[in-house]
């Protein structure tokens, strides 16, 4: 039966004979420690006790139906499940997690929502890992990734099975973190010899290199980029223009603009570069967004794509294949990185051998901007 509380229960629980209250004998007070004073419900949050003691079950049974029902007979399981529904009693994942070394989540770490060729890898990266049993908690580390030491602090501490990071440019002290926490993580979006642990990725270094072999085989001499400021697309950059120093192209007219990349970012960059002199007969752009953006500038500007100026992007997104004319730009399978990086993440929390560098590639969309 349950009983209201007195202010001498909230205060020490003190029980009072009834010969003092009486006003007879001696005053006799007995006080019981303090953990025997608190009750399971003192934060009214249904426990699996309670749902054992009102299913009439042990414990051990309902453990059993959360996570092994093939061992309990339908009926018991049906009578938990009841409970359960009825009271609304979520188990605590996090006890579970610490007593079988298993959280079944795993942490993604993108530098921003708002750029789109992050989202189909996690989308699949998602996908996969639901198959299999587990959730993703994702956080963003900004451009650049001056908020990655911090997340990746608050996430080891919640001990995630595995973690997903964009990119290779860690801080010394994240990779030292990464290294002490013994957990599978996967880096993706770039290539290094030297992961911290197992990589998904492709070289951003060829990605420039393949675009400007590309523009001087149809014949151009003077070339711009517009580009993003951040880590992988000023290596794309310069893989870019180490193959214009070989062919002596030296002049090349470069906007950089703060990412993350936007379509306006793209319109200003153009209207920057005319601004630095004689107008380039091809531009390279760090992002399809960008592109886009340059695009119509450049028509806003009477000038005719590719005749007057040849256009390439990167990334190949939902929206390149359509733009007037289509453009031209690097396609990246980002579906499959995602499902890859998950592969090697179930890999390695099941045992198996799994590559630790993984080159997925990428390839080059021909189309009408240039």
């Amino acid at each position: 039966m349950l009983r209201h509380p007195t202010h001498a229960s909230l205060t020490g629980d003190v029980a009072i004979p009834h010969s003092l209250a009486s006003g007879r004998g001696k005053a006799r007070l007995k006080t019981r420690p303090a953990s025997a004073r608190r009750t399971r419900h003192t934060s009214g949050v249904m426990t699996l006790r309670d749902v054992a003691r009102m299913a009439s079950v042990s414990p051990i049974t309902v453990s059993r139906v959360l996570n092994h029902p093939e061992l309990v007979t339908p009926s018991t399981t049906e009578r938990v499940r009841q409970v359960i529904d009825r009271t609304g009693y979520l188990p605590n994942l996090l006890a579970g997690g610490l007593a079988s070394r298993r959280t079944h989540f795993v942490a993604a770490i993108v530098p921003a929502l708002s750029n789109q060729v992050f989202s189909e890898s996690l989308q699949s990266l998602t996908d996969r890992l639901w198959e299999s049993g587990y959730q993703v908690l994702l956080g963003t580390s900004g451009y650049p990734t001056s908020r990655e030491e911090s997340l990746l602090t608050a996430i080891i501490s919640r001990r995630p099975d595995g973690i997903f990071l964009t990119g290779i440019s860690h801080s010394a002290e994240s990779r030292r973190r990464l290294a002490a926490a013994k957990i599978p993580v996967v880096e993706v979006w770039d290539l290094t010899p030297t992961p911290v642990d197992m990589l998904v990725g492709f070289s951003h270094e060829k990605v420039g290199q393949t675009v400007a072999e590309y523009l001087i085989g149809l014949g151009h001499r003077h070339f711009g980029v517009v580009s993003a400021d951040d880590a992988r697309a000023e290596v794309r950059r310069a893989g870019f223009e180490s193959v214009l120093a070989k062919h002596e192209m030296t002049d090349t007219l470069t906007v950089l603009v703060p990412a993350p990349s936007s379509f306006e970012l793209g319109r200003e960059g153009l209207a920057r570069l005319l601004e630095l002199g004689p107008l380039p007969r091809a531009l390279f752009c760090s992002s399809d967004t960008l592109a886009h953006g340059v695009l119509v500038e450049a028509q806003a500007r009477g000038l005719s794509v590719p005749n007057d100026l040849a256009i390439v992007g990167f990334g190949d997104l939902n929206f390149a294949a359509h733009t007037f004319p289509p453009l031209s730009t690097v396609r990246i399978d980002r579906p499959a990185l995602g499902r890859l990086a998950a592969e090697a993440l179930l890999g390695r929390f099941e045992g198996r051998h799994v590559e630790r560098i993984v080159d997925i590639g990428f390839e080059l969309m021909k189309r009408g901007t240039t």
